[in-house]
């Protein structure tokens, strides 16, 4: 068993809702309280499985991965549209391997705290580049057990009419076509990174002999995806592509053990209110 709680503290911030909510509507009355416009409980669940593949290292035979998260938040209001959000989160990866002596799962559990400002049911701050066309967007990540313990995140994101925006935003990007309000459909790519502590790492190469092991484990990715949001407050994921990338870096050790490309399938839920 491979299992580590880790406490995470992070500042967000994403796109402000003038990037996300499209073509704005004006009529001769009060609009919505922050209370009404924002949803306080936040649940989301993802499954992705990616299939078998060669390790670069032919000792290590092939491996495939099942990746389960679970996430859950409840928004506190402090004044206006900020808010304090606390939430929990699960992930694991499961690895079917060739006996290769790399984890055959890692598993963290993890205490989410956030300082966020939040317009129509969107967290983040952005810098106009072009009055409503063009926006920039920062964000900050860490982790105790990653290299480096922190990094930086952010991009552009580039409206190009009300139902197609292009959000080149580490980690993440994404072409994303809505064509209404219940479905939409992406282009993406993903650096997913997580660390962990494991127990011995005794691999059949002699190089690799590690005890109380330190990994960050990545998955880098390009799909589709689309989204249905028809079943209110849930919206429904599917999605697939190519894992490009697995990789288990025991950067400690200088040590990285790395998979061919394989294709990956994903099924996700959201539900916000």
């Amino acid at each position: 068993m491979k299992k580590i709680p880790v406490l995470v503290a992070s500042l967000f911030l994403g796109a402000s809702a003038s990037v996300i909510a499209g073509t704005a509507t004006y009529e001769a009355q009060p609009g919505p309280t922050p209370e009404e416009e924002n949803s306080r409980e936040l649940f989301s669940y993802e499954t992705t499985y990616t299939f078998r593949s060669d390790f670069k290292e032919s000792k290590l035979g092939r491996g495939d991965s099942l990746y389960d998260d679970f996430s859950y938040d409840h928004r506190f209001l402090i004044t206006g549209k900020w808010y304090f959000r606390a939430g929990v989160e699960y992930e694991r990866y499961d690895f079917g391997n060739s006996d290769n002596g790399l984890p055959n799962h890692l598993q963290a559990a993890y205490g989410h705290l956030a300082l966020e400002y939040v317009v129509k049911d969107y967290a983040g701050a952005s810098i106009p580049l072009q009055k409503d066309k063009i926006f920039g967007v920062i964000g900050l990540g860490g982790g105790i057990y990653q290299d480096p313990v922190v990094a930086p995140g952010g991009g552009i994101i580039w409206l190009f009419s009300d139902k197609l925006r292009l959000q080149a935003v580490f980690p993440k990007p994404a072409l994303v076509y809505q064509p209404n309000d219940d479905w939409e459909f992406r282009i993406l790519g993903e650096l997913n990174y997580t660390s962990f502590r494991t127990d011995d790492v005794l691999t059949t190469e002699r190089k690799l002999q590690l005890h109380n092991a330190v990994v960050q484990y990545s998955e880098d990715r390009a799909g589709v995806q689309a989204g249905y949001s028809g079943f209110k407050p849930f919206k429904i994921i599917a999605g697939a592509g190519v894992t490009i990338l697995r990789d288990f870096d025991f950067f400690r050790a200088n040590q990285s053990k790395r998979t061919e490309p394989a294709p990956y399938v994903r099924i996700a839920a959201e539900a916000k209110f």
